[in-house]
């Protein structure tokens, strides 16, 4: 029997208060009545899909997003941007999101660099896929600033005793963050300077002297380091595809609604790609 399917829900958050982290971060902390019950908890990269009202377009009261898509033609329909949840506190009911904002590019780096307490954001979610295993004897975590939130988030969770080499690009020594991390944990921050993303984060984890073990490893960001680092712990080093996470988040010369379109194809033309090296290599 077909189940029915499920009505695209969007969750309504406040704006409580935001906080300049970096000159290119800033993180907005949500609360209200809306999150009640918000289940987040058990992935360290969670995410949530926020939708952006387009401007002159009158959406229904109360905001039911089912019948935006039904009434109203593609192009007024929100405008939606993903984002890792950097945390959630059940107890206070505070979410919180961090941005990465360049001026006036973009649609969410503005809306996060002009919000204030009262602003609504409404959003579906969460998803998410990850947390550091037990199971693994290292782990690796390769990101730029898009994959910084769920890498923070991830070392609050990285399971003691466990080794853990982090590596996170960013444009400059005033883009890194404090992080909390444990004995274990090995950070490397790799500045891009003006390169091109992701250029000299590849060189950093390939120069990596490759622990012993079963590696558990999460590297999310452009999706063109990504495919490199792929290639490397796929075929190179042989890392069960199962012992991954691993996804471009955005791809440069995109914005997300190009990339979510023609992700599907590159990410199969990725995995025939790599099959095949995996395959020349047995042979």
């Amino acid at each position: 029997m077909t189940q029915p399917r499920r009505p695209r829900q969007a969750r309504e958050a406040t704006v409580l208060r935001t906080e300049q982290l970096t000159p290119h971060l800033i993180r907005v902390v949500l609360g209200g009545e809306g999150l009640a019950s918000f289940p987040a908890g058990e992935f360290t990269d969670h995410y949530v899909k926020i939708l952006f009202p387009r401007d002159g377009v009158a959406y229904p009261e109360p905001f039911d997003l089912e019948a935006i898509r039904n009434d109203l033609p593609r192009e007024d329909w929100p405008r939606v941007r993903t984002y890792t949840v950097r945390s959630w506190d059940a107890e206070t009911g505070e979410l919180a999101i961090d941005f990465v904002y360049h001026g006036d590019e973009g649609v969410a780096g503005p809306w996060a660099a002009a919000a204030e307490p009262g602003d609504v954001l409404r959003f579906q979610g969460p998803g998410g896929a990850y947390a550091p295993g037990e199971d693994a004897d290292w782990h690796l975590l390769v990101g730029d600033e898009a994959a910084l939130p769920a890498i923070a988030a991830s070392l609050e969770r990285m399971p003691a005793g466990r080794p853990a080499h982090v590596f996170l690009e960013v444009a400059g020594p005033d883009e890194e963050l404090k992080l909390t991390v444990d004995p274990d944990t090995r950070v490397t921050w790799v500045h891009r300077g003006d390169r091109m993303v992701g250029d000299a984060l590849v060189e950093a984890v390939r120069a990596l002297d490759w622990p012993e073990g079963a590696v558990q490893a999460f590297v999310h960001g452009e999706a063109n380091f990504v495919k490199a680092l792929r290639t490397l712990l796929r075929v190179e080093k042989d890392v069960p595809r199962e012992r991954l996470s691993i996804s471009g988040y955005w791809r440069r010369g995109r914005d997300e609604d190009g990339w979510q379109t023609t992700k599907g194809e590159w990410n199969a033309k990725v995995e025939e790609e790599e099959a095949e090296a995996i395959a020349s290599r047995a042979s």
